[in-house]
Order: C-alpha cells, then structure tokens, then sequence
C-alpha cells in the first residue's frame, strides 16, 4: 500500500475532517484547535500511520483525544474560592454566597451617599479622609453617613427577623 502524501491528504481531507471536529465540539474555534493539534501529532508519524492503519480514522480518533485533553485540562485548572479558610472549616459555600448576596441586597437600599461611604470603610478598608476626599465632603459627614447606614441596616434587619 502507498503512503500518501501528507500535504495532499491533508488538502482532500481536511474539510471534512474540520466538520467533524465541529460536530464533535459544536465551536468552530474548540474544532479548528482539535483538527490542528491532531494533524501536529499525526506528522511525524505519518509514515507508520497509513502502514498500519486508515489514517483518516487514527486522525478522527486523534481529533476526539485532543477535545478530550483540552477540556481535561481547562477542568483541572485551580480556582480559587471567594473564603478558603471558610471551606476548611466545614462551612456550606452555598449558605457563605447566599450571606454576601443578602448583604449586598441590603446595601443596594441605601442611598447613595450612604452606600458609598459603606463600601469605602468596610469593603476599601479607608480611613475617613480618604473618604472624604473621594466623596468631596468632610470627615464628619463621613462618619454621620456611614452611622446613618448602619442604623438603616440594623432597622431593616430587625424588622426582617421579627416578620419571621
């Protein structure tokens, strides 16, 4: 049996086997990285390939190995958590985001000027200066904000625990 050219089997089969890629992947980016990854590995054996076997199905094989392989990979990346230490410690991370999504429906009731200096003190960490500065009013506006806020905060959940 003839081995046939790389260059020319590539040039007859490559549509179709870029349309199998995309039916296996259904993302023309995923199938064009497939398709390439497979011809890469399928070059240098190209040789021992079309003696032993039908190429197009070793390179239908190789294409689906290295669909695999990506999202193998993309699976096995790190990611992080919002609160590792919370993880740890046995804590339900569905319970933690549902805590910080309630605090944060919290804050969007307040009004703007509150719910600023909020975020800046207790998320941003700043002294009362800096906020100040970035809300263009004194110091002591700053601090009768953010005690307005919390008086807020401490009615609204009140009256939120009473009600149940």
């Amino acid at each position: 049996m003839e081995t046939p050219d790389f260059d020319e089997w590539v040039a007859q089969r490559g549509a179709a086997l870029l349309r199998f890629a995309y039916l296996l992947t259904r993302d023309h980016a995923r199938a064009e990285e497939a398709v390439q990854d497979a011809l890469i590995a399928a070059y240098s054996r190209w040789t021992r390939i079309c003696r032993g076997q039908d190429p197009e199905a070793y390179v239908r094989r190789s294409i689906v190995n290295a669909d695999i392989s990506r999202w193998r990979r993309f699976l096995r990346r790190e990611t992080p958590t919002p609160n590792p230490a919370a993880e740890s410690a046995g804590m339900d991370l569905a319970d933690a985001q549902a805590e910080h999504d309630a605090v944060w429906a919290l804050c969007a009731t307040l009004p703007t000027k509150q719910r600023a200096a909020v975020v800046l003190r207790y998320y941003e960490d700043l002294p009362d200066a800096e906020i100040a500065e970035i809300l263009d009013c004194s110091p002591a506006t700053v601090r009768s904000q953010i005690h307005r806020a919390l008086a807020t905060l401490r009615t609204t959940l009140t009256t939120a625990e009473e009600a149940t």
